[in-house]
Order: structure tokens, then C-alpha cells, then sequence
């Protein structure tokens, strides 16, 4: 049962998650409070470790979720349910390509898709601040403007963003900087 359940709700988040891994996020996020197959920390450190790793971080989630959740044959079928439906959707396009490309009907169903794809992945920006840089809870329970912030992590952002200006490195150099940073200083 635990197999099928896996296999069904990565294959609705493959269906319903337009614009790659971080619009994925929302609906990753209510998976693991519906289940419980992870903390809210550990989803964060997923994503940490997926932005950071080769391979897509939709892919990198589900299998790691399906892993811990029902082991090897959990985590195969996790990331093979989130994989389906685009194999599905993209054997009938090529199918029908040149005659579905040009239609009104498919050009407009795309500009109203773009907007809710960019709602999503704010949507996915806005809880990984959240949960890296800001600290809601403690906000409202002390009312104290200085205990909203990570001062560590909006420094390591700051200095990062800064670092990409000036140096013009490869992303690869930033990422594994931060990733050294937090774990030497224990983020």
C-alpha cells in the first residue's frame, strides 16, 4: 500500500507542478505534512542538497523521500511516479507536435499557465527565505524585529550576492562556498 500511495501522490505532483523543481515545492510541502515522510528542516536541507547535487531537485526529492519512506524499491518508485506524467505528456505531444504547436487554443493555455508557474516558484523563493533567512514564529511571539532574522545566513547571502557581482565565477564555485561555509560555522 505504502507503494502505491508513493507512486500516486509523486505522480500527482509530476501532473500538477509546471515549471520544474522549486514550483514543485508548495506541493512537496503539503506532502510531508499530509505524511509526514520529513520534517520541514529536512525538506529544506533536501533542497539545499538538490540545488547543490546534479539531477533535478523534483527527482532528487522524490527519491530521497521514497527511500527513506519504503527503502530502494520506495525511492524507484517515488521518482518514477513523479517522472510518469511528463513521459506521458510528451509521448502524445511529439505524437501531435506539428499540428498542436500552432493552435490558439494551446498558445493561450500557455500564457495563462507562465503566470501561475511564476506564482509557484515565488511561492517556493518565499518559503525557502522563510525557513533560511526568516524566522516568522519568533517574530510573533516576541515581537522583537531583530529575532525575525538569521543574522548568519542573510550575511552569507549578502556576501554571496556580492561575490557573484564582482567575481563573475561559476555557480558551481558559489554553491560549494556556502555549502563549506555552513558546514564549518554549523548553519
Amino acid at each position: 500500500m505504502t507503494y502505491l500511495i508513493l507512486f500516486l501522490e509523486f505522480f500527482k505532483v509530476g501532473l500538477f507542478a509546471l515549471g520544474g523543481g522549486l514550483a514543485a515545492l508548495p506541493f512537496l510541502q503539503d506532502l510531508i505534512v499530509k505524511y509526514g515522510w520529513m520534517t520541514a528542516a529536512e525538506l529544506l536541507n533536501m533542497i539545499a542538497i538538490s540545488e547543490s547535487t546534479p539531477g533535478a531537485i523534483g527527482i532528487n526529492t522524490a527519491t530521497f523521500i521514497g527511500n527513506n519512506t519504503a527503502g530502494i524499491t520506495g525511492g524507484i518508485i517515488a521518482t518514477a511516479g513523479l517522472a510518469a506524467p511528463s513521459v506521458i505528456i510528451i509521448t502524445i505531444i511529439a505524437h501531435y507536435f506539428e499540428s498542436f504547436n500552432q493552435h490558439p487554443l494551446v498558445k493561450s493555455a500557455f500564457s495563462g499557465i507562465r503566470p501561475a508557474v511564476a506564482g509557484l516558484i515565488a511561492s517556493a523563493a518565499f518559503e525557502l527565505a522563510r525557513g533560511g533567512i526568516f524566522d516568522l514564529n519568533n517574530l510573533q511571539f516576541n515581537n522583537n524585529l531583530f529575532q525575525f532574522f538569521d543574522y548568519k545566513s542573510l550575511l552569507l547571502l549578502i556576501i554571496i550576492f556580492i561575490a557573484i557581482r564582482k567575481f563573475k565565477q561559476h555557480p558551481i564555485i558559489y554553491i560549494m562556498a556556502a555549502a563549506l561555509i555552513g558546514i564549518i560555522f554549523k548553519f
